[in-house]
């Protein structure tokens, strides 16, 4: 039987869908807190370099949105569920390398070819997890409607915020406590095989979720090169240049930040790890607001206003060593700016591109970001080990430099997009009473019923 596209069936099917898609992200947050936030403190801890740490930032930036160039057109010779659960299951396999490489580590086993080793490792398990973004970009499209992408994506990230938090806080403490014992390495690689296991589970919810067919009407495709040649020359272009740059910048120093915290401050897994989620929890309380925001006044203004405070951001990391001043202050302010523009930047995509085109647009959207994070984070990289300054430490100058750099990318840049949507007049006194006073109460209310109800995705 044909299912019309429409019909309430379909409606019924995309709802449970949104549902099934909510719960898997709970178990892609747990693999994110037990894995990847704990990559770079599992490098500074089997004494790799400062470029190492930042290269690995280097190389997500780069090969990550590489894969999604390549990925993007299987969308014409396989199902988006059937890209998505082959990559996930095989990225899910790829912590079996780093448990080994911590259990190398702690046996002495070619201890100085350890660091090379997990740069090669997480290169591999980057190109397989981002293999993914291009169809499940794609797929949501899909299955949220227009009108509410906003707010949806906002509740997604609040309770995946929540999740991780929470998790990889709970994994610092089981960290530092294994730490006093001599056991570090024990840590590390119990934390992966949880992110394995994480990662298994969300390749089963896929299995389940339900797909809509996608049409590709012929001529759809556009080359890289097309993309590129195009790009000053359209709202999207500009806006994929600007993001690009935006990443270039933000890549200068945001790798050192584990370097500064753990190595220059000396703080533990715990310390590190609140002032690295702290921010992102006060964010989730502001979260819901930048999707109404985007919503009602429409994604460019919401740039505007996260942009402002990126620039001070990376300073404001450097100008005190007081934990609480750094968790009050940079990690709060960066994480809510970020949040900001990362939200509003997808659904950027979905208002300025179509259909059929989403999978390559935002794969050639993450391949021109990335190389401006490969750039960023390579030029980090080389300042922190051959930048020699008597008067500061070498690491302050780079928060700088990046700091300078940001506030060039968003004058410049900035002016030159524009919104295409037809979206509400805006007011600021208005927008920031009804948002911050009128609705804030009931979203904060609406925030914590998200989270206390959990339960219900299981």
């Amino acid at each position: 039987m044909v299912i019309k596209k429409d019909s309430p069936r379909v409606e019924k099917l995309k709802k449970t869908a949104r549902y099934q898609s909510i719960k898997e992200g709970i178990f892609c947050s747990a693999r994110n807190s037990f894995g990847e936030f704990y990559v770079s403190p599992f490098a500074i801890a089997i004494n790799a370099s400062n470029s190492v740490v930042a290269l690995l930032t280097s190389v997500m930036g780069l090969l990550g949105p590489l894969s999604m160039t390549f990925s993007s057109r299987l969308i014409e010779r396989f199902s988006r569920k059937k890209i998505i659960r082959k990559a996930v299951f095989f990225e899910a396999l790829m912590w079996i390398p780093m448990i080994a490489i911590a259990i190398m580590y702690y046996t002495g086993i070619i201890v100085n070819a350890l660091p090379l080793l997990i740069l090669l490792t997480f290169a591999m398990y980057t190109i397989l997890s981002n293999v993914t973004h291009p169809a499940w970009f794609s797929w949501m499209g899909d299955i949220v409607k227009e009108k509410n992408r906003g707010m949806w994506f906002s509740k997604r990230n609040l309770i995946m915020g929540f999740i991780s938090i929470i998790l990889a806080i709970t994994a610092s403490f089981f960290l530092d406590f294994l730490k006093k014992n001599n056991l570090t390495m024990l840590g590390f690689a119990i934390l992966f095989l949880l992110a394995l296991t994480a990662r298994l589970i969300s390749w089963h919810i896929f299995k389940k979720q339900y797909e809509p067919k996608i049409k590709l009407k012929k001529g759809y495709y556009f080359s890289f090169w097309d993309f590129i040649i195009k790009a000053p020359k359209t709202n999207f272009g500009r806006f994929t240049i600007f993001r690009a740059m935006l990443g270039f910048s933000a890549a200068i120093c945001s790798p050192l930040i584990a370097v500064y915290l753990l190595r220059n401050l000396g703080l533990s897994y715990t310390n590190y790890m609140i002032i690295i989620l702290g921010g992102t929890f006060a964010s989730l309380f502001v979260m819901e607001l930048w999707g109404r925001f985007a919503d009602e006044y429409g994604k460019y203004r919401t740039i505007i206003f996260a942009s402002m405070f990126i620039p001070i951001e990376a300073i404001l990391w450097v100008l005190h060593p007081n934990i609480f001043y750094i968790l009050l202050v940079p990690s709060i302010i960066s994480a809510t700016a970020w949040a900001g523009i990362n939200l509003a930047a997808g659904n950027f995509i979905y208002d300025n591109v179509s259909q059929e085109k989403r999978g390559l647009a935002v794969s050639y959207f993450n391949m021109v970001w990335g190389i401006g994070v490969f750039l960023g984070a390579g030029l980090g990289a080389i300042l922190i080990k051959f930048l020699n300054v008597n008067f500061i430490a070498p690491i302050t100058v780079i928060f700088f430099i990046s700091a300078i750099a940001r506030a060039i990318t968003v004058i410049w840049w900035l002016p030159k997009i524009k919104e295409i949507k037809k979206i509400g007049k805006f007011s600021s006194k208005k927008a920031f009473k009804n948002l911050l006073f009128k609705e804030a109460k009931p979203i904060i209310s609406h925030e914590i019923h998200e989270i206390i109800s959990i339960k219900k995705y299981f």
